[in-house]
Formats: structure tokens, sequence, C-alpha cells
């Protein structure tokens, strides 16, 4: 059912701004509940047919993941003290329709109990704002399982799992043989190794194909639609009500709001820069953990005179990346790690680490290609075990690297520190004349001794499967990340956080914020599911919440 354009002078039930991995479950959920919905994103609607295997466009012109090339520079420093400079992209993020969900590794990991009262659990952490979440995995539960099927998650439940109220809807991966190392090295050593969960289909689901193992996955977006991003498995769904318009190219400028301080308008650019608004009864931010930030800083005003829905002024604050090692082995066999997805086992062993090591964390480790199964990144990267770096004998080495190693890899805990926030840069500006996002960010000490913990965890596994030789990334302090979590944040006290356990706001009652900036702790390396839960729990509570004429 297609859709006629919604009068911008009109407000319409929700405008959400960002159609992510959040975004897009909330458009689906609140059109096909009979809401007139208006989906505000910045970047172009790209389908299955526009994904390509350009290397060089994806991974080193950042044809999705735009920067300061496109007119949209960040700065990062480590602390406050520090001069930001410009960088790149400290903060990761794709600007599509979609957004990061069309190009993530699909690596679909639940929290587990643990993940909401480790607070209480472990007591505070010196120098973070460590604290329980104001729900539990018992609340979440339902919504994961909303995920599993209706999203589309292929896994095998296990004694590893968290409780589940229902089985996955497709069986695992076929395993590749890095996995196979990987499994056999963990049940050598005493773990406990199993089918890594993706948001990949494994088999037709929900009318979308099963992936066709082409390995170009990782950063890229998949060109028939079995990887379970929200621009395949949800904005289709929300279009196809008649109630969701779905506007393009438009980049959100400021929320403003009425006299009685709630939000009645989005402003937003056109792609030619044209000014417009869209009138609302209620805002729903899913722009990410920095976007978002970003926004209710600049939506400054007399009654916000410290940003929109700041009066705690935690807005930007307690930002976490997840930490992250990588150790490479080199065998006698082929591998080729480089085929199908990115990895088909994990193992949770190290899910919560003992506090007698004396530092808190944890995580998990799996097995992929050490360039993301690329061979451009091979080349680019050199020869990863000492060898020469030009001539035949440079190639003979590509070669063998290619197609006969296996990384390990960690995927663990980032503490929340005030300290790390995305803020607006005082002195730079972007192609529409706002500040640039500043990154201010340094590992909490624990943090770093979690990523050295996993890294020696994954080199005594690739010794355990028979590498020949290894070699590793050495552990540095994390200058930026695409999992954007924490910036503001979920609580029940409205001095320490930004929004509910509902994910509204507690200073504008009319306003949502959904994405990972509502995460309270960062889990253990793969957040996309959990941020997916919330926005259909969210969308729920905004339903019955709309029902009962309280939104």
């Amino acid at each position: 059912m297609a859709q006629a354009p919604f009068p911008t002078s009109e407000p319409v039930d929700f405008i959400i701004i960002g159609s992510g991995a959040a975004g897009g479950v909330v458009a689906k959920e609140l059109s096909a509940a009979g809401h007139s919905v208006v989906v505000l994103e910045q970047g172009p609607h790209l389908r299955a047919a526009d994904f390509k295997h350009d290397e060089w466009g994806y991974k080193h012109n950042n044809d999705l993941v735009w920067g300061a090339r496109q007119g949209h520079p960040q700065t990062f420093r480590k602390t406050e003290i520090d001069t930001a400079v410009l960088v790149e992209s400290a903060l990761g993020y794709a600007h599509n329709v979609g957004g990061s969900s069309v190009h993530f590794s699909g690596n679909f990991w639940r929290f587990r109990e643990v993940d909401f009262i480790e607070a209480s659990l472990l007591g505070p952490i010196a120098g973070t704002t460590f604290s329980d979440w104001p729900i539990t995995y018992d609340d979440l539960e339902p919504y994961y399982t909303k995920v599993d099927w209706e999203v589309g998650v292929s896994g095998l439940a296990g004694p590893w799992d968290p409780p589940r109220s229902r089985g996955y809807p497709c069986p695992p991966m076929p395993v590749k043989a890095s996995g196979v190392l990987l499994e056999r090295a963990a049940k050598q050593l005493g773990y406990t190794p199993y089918p890594a969960p993706v948001a990949i289909l494994s088999q037709v689901h929900n009318g979308r194909p099963a992936c066709i193992h082409c390995g170009f996955c990782n950063g890229f977006g998949c060109e028939v639609d079995a990887k379970s991003s929200s621009m395949a498995a949800m904005i289709p769904l929300a279009l196809a009500t008649g109630n969701c318009e779905l506007r393009t190219l438009c980049t959100a400028a400021r929320i403003n709001t009425d006299a009685a301080g709630r939000a009645n308008e989005v402003v937003y650019w056109e792609e030619d820069g044209r000014e417009q608004s869209q009138r609302a009864n209620a805002v729903v931010l899913c722009a990410n953990g920095a976007e978002t930030p970003r926004l209710l800083l600049l939506s400054e005003s007399s009654q916000f005179p410290d940003g929109l829905a700041n009066s705690s002024g935690v807005v930007g604050q307690n930002l976490m990346f997840n930490g992250a090692s990588s150790a490479t082995g080199l065998f006698d066999e082929p591998v080729n790690a480089f085929k199908s997805v990115p990895t088909t086992r994990v193992m949770h062993d190290f899910y919560s680490l003992d506090p007698s090591l004396g530092f808190y964390g944890g995580g998990g480790i799996d097995s992929r290609h050490p360039s993301n199964g690329l061979p451009l990144g091979t080349g680019l990267s050199g020869s990863l075990f000492g060898g020469p770096n030009w001539g035949s004998e440079y190639k003979h080495s590509l070669a063998e690297e290619f197609t006969h190693t296996a990384a390990f890899n960690g995927h663990s805990t980032s503490l929340p520190l005030a300290t790390n926030t995305v803020t607006l840069d005082p002195d730079l500006r972007d192609k529409w004349g706002r500040p640039a996002l500043r990154c201010t960010y340094k590992d909490h000490p624990d943090d770093i001794a979690t990523m050295r913990f996993f890294l020696e965890r994954s080199l005594e596994l690739l010794d355990a499967a028979g590498a020949k030789q290894v070699t590793s990334r050495p552990i540095t302090e994390t200058e930026g990340n695409v999992h954007l979590l924490g910036t503001c944040r979920m609580g029940n006290d409205a001095t320490t956080s930004v929004v509910d356990r509902n994910n509204r706001s507690h200073d504008v009652p009319n306003l949502f914020m959904v994405d990972g900036s509502s995460l309270v702790t960062g889990g253990r390396g793969q957040p996309t599911m959990t941020i997916m839960a919330l926005a259909f729990r969210a969308a729920d509570y905004m339903i019955s919440a709309a029902g009962r004429n309280e939104v």
C-alpha cells in the first residue's frame, strides 16, 4: 500500500529520527498499530540491488560510513584537558536506511541476567558510573524472542543460553573451518563452544532468502536480503501498512517544544539544503548513541538551556565502545576463513570474569578471518608474520596467509565513565553549519585488563588448535568504535539518567530515545540485538500509552 506524503503542517502521531536497528523496529510497530508515522533518515534508501562487492569503496572510501570528506567531520581527544583533533571517524555509523544494521557482522548475542544487575552483585567500581538497569532480563526476554522471529536469527538453543521462551526460527549457519578450529581447541581446553547466533538467515524465513555465503558480509550490505537488517526486515513492513512515510536524505537540525515543554516539531534539512519542519504529537529519537545526544544538545532553548531533556546534565556522558582483541594463527592446511558469514562458532566460558582477578570484565571469543575475509585488506596490511613486503615472495606469503589463517577475536565489556562523552565541538562545523561531533574517550584500566585477558585466552586457543605461527594486535587505548552506547542512559533516577525504564524522557513526556544511547552497561561486545529488543519493548509501551492518551 503506497502512502501519500503527510502534510508537514499537520501533526503526525509519531516522527522517528533515524531508521537504524531501533528506528526500523519502532516504525514497523507503530505503523502496524495504526499510528501515522514519519521517519527521517539522513542517508539514502539503498536496497539489495544497490550493494556490491566493492572493497575499496566500502572499506577505504567510506561509501557507507560518511566522514570529513562528505562534510561530516569529527574530532577526538582522550581527556577534557587534551586538544581535540580532526579524525575521519571516531564515532562510526552508516548513513542509510537501516543504519549500521545494513553492514554489521550479524553477531546476535542476548544479554544475560547478570548484565542487568551487575552493580548490585559486584558493588561500585571506582571512577565509573557502573549501575544496575531499571529493567531485568525477564522484562526483555519476550522482546528478544520477537527479534529472533520477526527480524530473523539463526542459532541453536542450548545450555549456554540464558532462559528462552522459544527456540530459534532458523538453524545455525554451517560451520566453517575456522569455527571447527575454535571448537576443537576450546573443547580440548575444557570449554564449551557453540554455534554462533547470527542475524543472517540460514534458510528462507519471513519471505526472505537464505544466505548465499558470498563472503562479503562484515562492512557490506547484503545483495539478497539474507542479512536481518532493519532495512530488509522491518522498513518494508512499516511502509506496507500505508501509515508510514519514509523521508530520506533529510537531516534533523533540532527538536522544538511548545509552551508546556512538550516536543511538537522537528526541523530538518532536505538534501538541497532547504529547511523543512514536521509537526508531531510525539518524537522518537533513534539516531544512534552519537547523533541522538548531539540533537538534544542542539535543541537547547530558554526552557531547556542545557539541551533538550538534559536537566540531569548527563546527555552525552557515559559513552561505551566495547573492548576488542585479536590473535591470528597460521596453519599448515587451508582454513579458507574468508568464505561465508564472518563467524560460525563462539565461546562464552568467560562471560563474567572472576572478581578475584582484580578487575571487572567479561566477554566472548569467536573465530574469523583476520581481514574480514577481504583480499585487499590482507594485501594492504602486509605480512602478518614478519615476511617480505614486496616481490614474488610477498605474493606467495599473502596467498598463504589469506587462505591458511584464522583469527580468534575477543569481544568484551566497557565500563561507563562520566568523562567519556559525545559533545559539540566549539570550533568545527559540518556541511549544515552544525557543531561537529566531538568524542572524548579513555578506557578504564579494567577495560584494558579485560582485553589483555581475552587476548591471552585467544593465544592459548590458537596454540591448542595447532597454529604453526601466531601473532596478535597489541592492546592499545581505544580511539573509536561503531558501538555507541550509554549517552542517554536509562534509569529510575531523573537526576542521573535521561530516559526511564520505558525509554521515555524524564523531562519531556512525549519524547523517547530508543537506540544504543539508552544502554546502562555495554554488554559483552555485541549490543545490536539488545537495541532491537529494547525498541520492540519501547514501541509496545508507546502504543499502550497512546491508547490511554498519555503521549
